[in-house]
């Protein structure tokens, strides 16, 4: 199934990719992950009916529809720009109009990750590369600090990550890879794959 067909049978639009560049040197231009690497990852991978996805640097909220829709969690979306933070939002419109219980399971947040208020029901986190490593670090700090607060397995997703992500999870934290999820293109690049690192629940 195509990007668009997939995106039909959603009831959404989150295909096509951002055109040029970004005005920001931390933040990299919006790609959304293909459908077909999202049916590899949760092939290989589940989400519990308890946890709550947060997507950083969500785009149009592909990922957070997808999740709903194959688990029923709850999923939260953090978009920088406007422009596509309206979409996500005109987005989850036409996506409850099939899906009436998602009005309040998938959200979608305006706002800088590092101004993003972690909350305790947050506990799986998803990055496809949206920004450097110094971003990188800042946000993961804080999900330890909120771990530190609310005790919880916490897991991270790293999608196509630099070297530098894993470099920081598992040199610089208590992060531990839990599953790698190797893709297609892998031995032409290794960063075609799914990294799942996972954070012990605290004492």
């Amino acid at each position: 199934m195509d990007e668009q067909a997939y995106d039909r049978r959603l009831n959404i639009a989150t295909a096509g990719n951002q055109q040029g560049f970004t005005d920001s040197l931390h933040h990299n231009r919006y790609e959304p992950t293909p459908y077909e690497l999202l049916e590899r990852l949760f092939d290989n991978y589940s989400l519990s009916p308890g946890c709550r996805l947060v997507d950083v640097g969500c785009g149009k909220g592909r990922l957070n529809f997808y999740a709903h829709h194959v688990f029923g969690t709850e999923t939260a979306g953090i978009e920088m720009n406007p422009d596509f933070y309206a979409e996500a939002l005109e987005n989850k419109r036409q996506y409850v109009k099939k899906h009436k219980n998602a009005e309040q399971k998938v959200t979608f947040y305006n706002c800088l990750a590092q101004d993003y208020p972690i909350t305790e029901r947050d506990t799986v986190f998803y990055f496809f590369n949206p920004f450097s490593v110094q971003v990188f670090i800042a946000f993961i700090n804080e999900i330890i600090r909120s771990a530190e607060k609310n005790p919880r397995m916490i897991e991270v997703i790293l999608f196509f990550a630099s070297q530098d992500y894993s470099d920081f999870l598992e040199t610089r934290t208590v992060f531990e890879l839990a599953k790698e999820i190797q893709l297609p293109g892998f031995h032409k690049d290794p960063r075609e794959r799914f990294l799942i690192y996972r954070l012990p629940e605290m004492d």
